[in-house]
C-alpha cells in the first residue's frame, strides 16, 4: 500500500499484471492526483518509502517519476524530493490578456499573494521614459509572490502612475485584485508587450518561489496599454520554471 502525506493508502503495484511495473507506477500516483488525494504543492514519501511500500526498485520508481515529470504532473527539487505540480497538465497561461486572479479562477484554483512592496515613489528617468510620463510623477510600487493553492508560483513587480488609481496605496493587495481595482477607477487594459526569457534563479528569488539557487525561472517583462495604446503599467513577473507553461500560436502569412 503507497502511504500519501495525508496518512491514506492506495493499492499497491501488482506484479502479475499485464502493464509493466514502471507504467502502474504512473498511473497510481496520476490516480492519486486526480482524486485529490495528492494536492498540488504536496511532497510525496521518500524514495526509499515509495519502494517499499510498491516493492519495485529505485530504477523503475525514477522511471515512473520522470515520466511524471515529463509530463509536468510532478516536479523534482534536488535534495527536497518530489512534489505535485501546481497545476495539472493542460492548464495553462493563455495568449490573453488577463490577471492572475482570472487565470486563478479560470483553473479553478485560489489565488493568494504576499506583499513583498506596496508604496509610492517618484518615477525615475527610465520609468518616466518607459511609461511616457514626466520624471518624479508619483508611481505606485507593487510587488507580490504569487501563489496558486498556496504554491508560490511568480513573484510580480508592477509600477503604475499612482494617478491612475490613488487608492491603491490603502489597498490590501495580499488578496486584491490589481486589474479589479484599475476596472474600478475606469482604467481599462487591452494590450501588453511582452518580453521573456530565460535565467537563473537568485538566492532572493529561490527563497521566494522555493526553488534551489540556478533553477530556471522564466522573466516576462510587459509594458501594458490601453485601448488608445496610452502605457498604464509595467510589470517584471519572474515565474518558477517547472510551474509555468504560455500558450501561443504563429501564424503564416500569405502573400
Amino acid at each position: 500500500m503507497l502511504v500519501t502525506g495525508t496518512g491514506e493508502t492506495v493499492p499497491a503495484i501488482r506484479p502479475d499484471y499485464p502493464e509493466p511495473l514502471w507504467i502502474q507506477a504512473v498511473n497510481l500516483i496520476r490516480g492519486e492526483i486526480d482524486s485529490g488525494v495528492l494536492k498540488p504543492g504536496m511532497r510525496l514519501p521518500p524514495e526509499r518509502e515509495l519502494c517499499t511500500q510498491l516493492n519495485i526498485s529505485r530504477v523503475t520508481l525514477r522511471k515512473a517519476l520522470g515520466k511524471l515529470v515529463d509530463d509536468r504532473v510532478l516536479s523534482s527539487s534536488h535534495g527536497r524530493g518530489w512534489y505535485v505540480s501546481s497545476a495539472s497538465v493542460g492548464k495553462e497561461w493563455p495568449n490573453s490578456l488577463e490577471s492572475f486572479s482570472e487565470t486563478a479562477a479560470r483553473m479553478a484554483l485560489t489565488a493568494s499573494s504576499t506583499v513583498l512592496r506596496a508604496q509610492s515613489a517618484p518615477a525615475t528617468l527610465d520609468e518616466a521614459e518607459e511609461l511616457s510620463i514626466a520624471p518624479g510623477t508619483p508611481l505606485f510600487h507593487l510587488e507580490r509572490i504569487r501563489r496558486l493553492n498556496d504554491v508560490p508560483i511568480a513573484i510580480d513587480a508592477t509600477r503604475l502612475p499612482l494617478s491612475l488609481a490613488p487608492d491603491l496605496v490603502d489597498t490590501d493587495f495580499s488578496e486584491a485584485s490589481l486589474y479589479e481595482r484599475l476596472a474600478a477607477a475606469g482604467v481599462q487594459p487591452a494590450r501588453a508587450d511582452a518580453i521573456i526569457e530565460a535565467r537563473g534563479a537568485d538566492a532572493a528569488i529561490a527563497k521566494a518561489l522555493g526553488v534551489e539557487v540556478a533553477a530556471p525561472v522564466l522573466m516576462m517583462r510587459q509594458l501594458v496599454l490601453d485601448a488608445d495604446d496610452r502605457p498604464l503599467f509595467v510589470s517584471s513577473i519572474t515565474y518558477a520554471g517547472d510551474r509555468y507553461r504560455l500558450r501561443t500560436y504563429f501564424s503564416r502569412s500569405r502573400s
